[in-house]
Formats: C-alpha cells, structure tokens, sequence
C-alpha cells in the first residue's frame, strides 16, 4: 500500500515509517519541522528512519532551516519513500500532494503535543490538530482514500476517576486544550466515517517513552538533567501516575491497525494503546535512578493546570480486535531507553 505518515520527523511517527518500510509499503512523509524542538532532532530521526544517517553531518553542516530540509528532502527521497515539507494547515499543498499520489491510507501523528503548552496556545492548538485534520479528511474525501488512521491520546479521560480508563467512559470532560482537541477529533473522525464511508481507528495513546523521544518529556528530561547533575522539576506529591507504553508496543499496535483497517469494511473504532500498568512518578524517578546509579536532585513544584492524576488503560478491546500484546515493561524499557541516550544503540 501507499500510506500517507504525517509527523514522521516526530517520535512516533520515525518508528512507524521505519516499520512500515520494512513490511514493503511505500510512504508519504508529511512534517512541517515545527520548532517545538530542534529540527536537527528530526533530521537525525527521518535519517534514521530510512536507513541513510551516513548523510547527518553533511545536512546539519548546511546555513539554515530551510537548507537543511532540502538537503534531506535530495537525500532521503526514493521510489517507496517520498519526504514533503509541508503544513497540515496549508489544504493547498495537501491537495497537491494527494493529487500526485495514489494514497490507500492515511496515518495522521501530526499536531501541535503537550498540555502544558498548549494552555499558552489554544488557539494555535485548535488550528493545527483540528484544522490540520480536517484539511487531511477533506482531501481524503476529495481523492477517495477510505481508510484512515488518527492518533488520539489518553488526555480525553481527563480525571476519570473509574480505572482503567475504558473507551466506553465518558469523555466530556477534558481539562486542557490539547485533550480538548484529540476528543474534539474523534468527532470529528466519525462524522467522515459516517458521511463518506472512511473507515478509520482513533488510537488514544497512553504515554510513549522509548529511543527517539522528544526532549521536553519527563523520562528524556529527566535522565538528561539528572546525568548533568542539575535538578529535575517534581510537580506534586509524587503519587501521578501514568502508563508508560514502549515505543516498540505501540508501533505493533498501530501496524496491527494498518492490517485490520486492510482486511475489514465499514470501521469505526476508538482503541486504547497502552501497557495498563500505572506507574508513580516517584517510582519513575526510582527506576531512573536506579538504572543510571545516581540519585536526582528534585526541584518540588506544585502540581500544574491541565495535568491529569493517573491515566491507566483497559486494553481489553486493543486485544481483542487487533491482537495487541504489549510487551515491555518499565524497568526494561527504561533500561533500553538509557542505553539509546548513551549512545549504545
């Protein structure tokens, strides 16, 4: 198949390319390279992902953003993988783009991420992750590509307080505009499946951790400031929890959603993918330690506007359809990450 990917200079969205490659399909690459963070970050991640980081040096040496891009956009471009610069906000380009191409799928990871930032930004929040969307629906709907892939996220639970959080609850009540957005998509999502037959999976992903993740979340900056010896920032109690998911488990449920989106008609599904395992931040911090064998300094906080208490996936559903198995647990997979951040990959 050919599968539009956006976000594939993210930290998601890498691994899936790279994943997808392999099993033989041929992709479409969509990122803006937004300066959330450093696009030499997402350089290195698109190299990567295609098997070309031969050519890293010689792309971060150029003058500029834009020379970067170009020099990789030269690079990494190839018959099953073509890289396009663009904004998810620009209906133009990506109307340009579907015309080019004969797409059997769409696998949107793009979007503004955080819910912390997105309290300074909603507006901007609300243009990218809705409007951006939309933009990829409409030309979905317009060139007939009927099988659709969104990354939903497990903010919408908000502060559910039945646990695991299962895709049946209630999620009308979302306390950022981040979650706002990803609740305010899987509407979204439906009203295209109902009026224009595209069958499509909302994912609600539950806190990915693993090689690649960005630099501004906790377990990455964490293990950073801690091997610096600098403070790390504690928001509360230390008793939020989160299901840490590996990035390896992830991507095995999302292509087991590609294969079953492949293989059945008329879908409409929104899927936890999760390691239904809530871990503290205390243990968290604990398991950091242990592994790098150096204690944290901790800078306490108090807890911040938006942050949800626990967020803990029922993957019953996850397993049943698609066979998810997720497969790593914390301790390991923080050991792995570890040893990626320390250059032993």
């Amino acid at each position: 198949m050919k599968i539009v990917v956006t976000g594939v200079a993210g930290f998601i969205g890498s691994h899936l390319v790279e994943n997808l490659l392999s099993l033989g399909h041929s992709v479409v690459g969509i990122d803006n390279f937004h300066e959330f963070y450093s696009e030499n970050i997402k350089i290195k991640n698109v190299l990567e992902s295609v098997n070309k980081t031969e050519y890293l040096n010689e792309i971060l040496s150029k003058d500029g953003k834009d020379k970067k891009i170009q020099a990789l956009l030269e690079k990494v471009n190839s018959d099953a993988y073509t890289l396009e610069y663009c904004n998810l906000k620009d209906l133009e380009s990506l109307d340009k783009i579907f015309n080019e191409n004969k797409i059997d799928m769409v696998i949107n990871l793009a979007g503004l991420a955080g819910v912390r930032p997105s309290l300074e930004n909603p507006i901007e929040y609300e243009k990218v992750n809705m409007g951006g969307y939309l933009n990829l629906l409409e030309c979905s709907k317009k060139y007939g590509v009927k099988k659709f892939i969104q990354a939903s996220s497990s903010s919408v639970y908000g502060n559910n307080k039945v646990v695991p959080f299962k895709e049946t609850d209630v999620v009308d009540f979302a306390i950022s505009p981040y979650a706002s957005t990803k609740k305010s998509g899987e509407v979204l999502g439906h009203v295209y499946y109902k009026l224009y037959n595209i069958d499509t999976l909302q994912f609600r992903f539950f806190t990915v951790y693993g090689p690649r993740q960005r630099p501004d979340l906790a377990i990455h900056k964490f293990v950073d400031k801690i091997l610096k010896g600098e403070s790390i920032p504690f928001f509360g109690d230390g008793e939020t929890y989160r299901d840490y998911t590996y990035i390896d488990d992830i991507i095995d449920g999302v292509i087991k959603g590609v294969k079953y989106l492949q293989a059945n008609d008329n879908v409409y599904e929104i899927i936890n993918l999760g390691e239904s395992d809530a871990i503290s931040l205390n243990n968290m911090v604990q398991t950091i330690e242990r592994h790098l064998d150096k204690k944290a300094i901790i800078d306490r906080l108090p807890m911040q506007p938006g942050d949800v208490k626990r967020t803990y996936a029922n993957i019953d559903k996850a397993k049943e359809l698609l066979g998810y198995k997720p497969t790593t647990k914390f301790d390991d997979g923080i050991a792995k990450f570890i040893k990626w951040y320390l250059g032993g990959k």
